[in-house]
């Protein structure tokens, strides 16, 4: 959108202003990459009107001024009555004719009338067109100009300023590197800004990054959930390490266990990509990739059912985590029957813990698998108060 990239234009010298307070080399090498295009802005700023159509089917995105051409047609086709007026007072004044008249009809087109009485002091550039009884008709270079131009004004001027148009779009297109380059540094300024702002409102802190495989997380919070709620967010602690591999949270419905899952993996998303985290103190180990088996749903267009889409998450997680990976398995189990469900969430749970021995939340309604700490080490019980 042309409109759009003019207005970005725009606003990118006082951007440079902004980025030049803050002298970190990030921004340094963002704002070369953001550039200014002076030349680019004049352009658009003389080509493009502040509101045009989404297409140019119907015409009226190039401005007027942008081409003399396309301002006459468009004069042409949208004033033709004034054009004519002024014409005929105009060829008044030049003949001495006060009862000098211009016409039209489809047979004759355009032309100056005048009565039998006054055709003998037609000028010679008076070319006649038509007799009739009691009056002559003439045309001159001038009106004839202006019928061929008058008659067919609209479609010329769409197709002119089509014309312009791709001849704008051909010299933008070398600009097109450097256009996507600038893309590139305002979206990764935007997410900083966005983090930046995110963090300060939040009053987030700086993430301890270690090498080895652990997460402690003291009174970590949602950062989304704590932006919707009426009431003040509960934070959570969590702690998981080559010791305490694995979490079994029990709790009631609505008590928070997803959401104590979620703002784990977020907190080390966000202290993976460098942000600040919703926390009061974090140390975030080196985490691979981050697995998740939430929610509940069927692909009906894939002939999958809940707990085939279920085992199909589970199972992917069972051949791909690591013990660098970060895994969250909320109410494995569900989508069949108690007793089979309860089976396949423990032989999971003992496959994460014992062979691969990620760092895994596992939630859970089956009270059973709080019996795990009992059998394997490096599972804890940890249970969500209401």
């Amino acid at each position: 959108d042309l409109s759009r990239l003019r207005e970005v234009f725009a606003e990118l010298p006082a951007l440079q202003q902004s980025m030049k307070v803050l002298q970190t080399e990030k921004l340094r090498t963002l704002a070369t990459d953001i550039g200014e295009f002076p030349a680019l802005h004049e352009l658009l700023s003389t080509a493009i009107i502040d509101n045009p159509p989404v297409v140019i089917r119907e015409g009226g995105v190039l401005a007027e001024g942008f081409d003399a051409e396309l301002d006459e047609l468009r004069a042409i086709s949208t004033n033709a009555g004034d054009y004519l007026l002024q014409l005929e007072i105009k060829e008044r004044e030049a003949t001495g004719i006060a009862n000098l008249k211009i016409g039209y009809n489809r047979v004759s087109g355009y032309y100056i009338e005048l009565s039998r009485a006054q055709a003998d002091n037609a000028p010679a550039h008076f070319i006649r067109r038509q007799t009739l009884k009691n009056v002559e008709r003439y045309i001159t270079p001038e009106l004839k100009i202006f019928e061929d131009k008058a008659l067919s004004a609209a479609s010329r001027a769409l197709a002119r300023e089509k014309f312009l148009y791709e001849q704008l779009l051909e010299e933008l297109v070398q600009y097109v590197a450097p256009l996507q380059q600038m893309s590139m540094a305002l979206a990764e300024l935007d997410v900083l800004v966005a983090l930046a702002d995110k963090a300060h409102q939040g009053s987030w802190v700086q993430p301890k990054l270690v090498a080895q495989s652990m997460i402690d997380i003291e009174q970590g919070r949602h950062p989304v959930v704590e932006q919707v709620l009426n009431s003040t967010f509960t934070p959570n602690n969590s702690q998981l390490s080559p010791q305490q591999r694995m979490l079994i949270i029990t709790g009631p419905n609505m008590g928070g266990k997803s959401t104590f899952m979620r703002q784990t993996a977020l907190i080390v998303l966000l202290a993976h990509i460098g942000s600040l985290v919703p926390a009061k103190a974090a140390t975030i180990g080196s985490i691979d990739r981050i697995f998740t088996r939430i929610g509940s749903a069927d692909d009906l267009a894939g002939g999958r059912s809940t707990f085939m889409v279920e085992m199909t998450e589970t199972a992917n997680i069972l051949q791909n985590a690591t013990a660098h990976s970060l895994v969250l398995m909320d109410e494995v189990g569900r989508g069949t029957s108690t007793f089979d469900g309860l089976s396949l969430a423990w032989a999971a749970a003992v496959h994460l813990v014992q062979h691969i021995k990620a760092l895994t939340l596992f939630a859970t309604h089956y009270f059973e698998l709080t019996s795990l700490p009992q059998y394997y080490q490096g599972v804890a019980n940890v249970h969500v108060a209401a």
